[in-house]
């Protein structure tokens, strides 16, 4: 009698034991996976910091005078009627006559070297002139920089990318066929060196992130810049030759072009 009393207790203590084991290794597996978990989130939140960072490190580009203006050119700017151009505009060295803008397209002053060109214009040559040094001094800045954090990122086909701060560099022309994302915080630096042309496709945008404005974005490049028709741009273009606006197309940015700049029933706003 007293064994037979005794093996069902055992028997019974036996059992609990066991459970309670495995739920404890139950347990401790559904800890170590949330710990792993939250390793992982921690890893990525410090990539990505570390990302965002190469944006604070990098110093902006210092425009000078050409920085007062939204657009530059010193071969000429033309305009298909109706173009909306917020900030002051400019052409030089080249005459005013290579000036083909309505006064009525500009909320904003029309600089030129001499009166030829729309009735709006206001001369200042020694003014100009150093607008024109600063240009190209910021042009030279912005494409010697050097130590990369990018290089020939998606082999120039950009589409569809979320960009970070930093510095990249393309060894030759960028496409942009579908939306970008630019995401970076309100002091994060971004410049973009383009050894060939920057051609952005039709009704494709460029889309800012997480605060990133369009004054600290800078593309730099040494062939023909094109935003196809209702495209929407954002960034200060320091162009080498030609910008060309097609029709409906807008820019949150400035255009400083070494060149001409020809617009097409566009809309051009200068970055605050």
């Amino acid at each position: 009698m007293k064994l037979n009393n005794i093996t069902p207790i055992a028997a019974m203590l036996l059992f609990v034991l066991i459970g309670f084991g495995s739920c404890t290794n139950d347990q401790d597996s559904t800890l170590t996976a949330d710990a792993a978990a939250n390793k992982d989130a921690a890893v990525l939140g410090m990539e990505k910091s570390f990302e965002q960072s190469k944006g604070k490190e990098l110093k902006t580009v210092n425009l000078g005078v050409a920085g007062d203006f939204v657009i530059h050119s010193k071969t000429g700017i033309t305009s298909v009627y109706k173009s909306s151009i917020l900030g002051d505009i400019e052409t030089s060295p080249i005459t005013g006559a290579a000036m083909v803008v309505d006064c009525t397209e500009v909320t904003g002053s029309v600089f030129s070297v001499d009166a030829a060109g729309p009735a709006c214009i206001t001369t200042s040559a020694t003014m100009l002139t150093s607008a024109i040094g600063d240009m190209q001094i910021a042009y030279t800045d912005a494409a010697g920089r050097n130590t990369p954090d990018y290089v020939n990122l998606g082999a120039g086909t950009i589409g569809g990318k979320t960009l970070l701060p930093g510095l990249y560099k393309f060894t030759s022309s960028v496409n942009i066929p579908t939306d970008i994302t630019i995401s970076g915080s309100s002091t994060d630096i971004f410049i973009f060196q383009v050894a060939g042309t920057l051609k952005m496709s039709s009704a494709v945008k460029v889309i800012l992130e997480g605060g990133a404005q369009a004054k600290n974005i800078f593309w730099v490049v040494s062939d023909v810049v094109t935003f196809g028709t209702t495209s929407h741009f954002e960034g200060n273009v320091l162009g080498q030759t030609g910008i060309k606006m097609q029709t409906g197309a807008s820019i949150n940015g400035r255009m400083l072009a070494q060149t001409a700049v020809t617009l097409q029933m566009n809309t051009v706003n200068k970055p605050e």
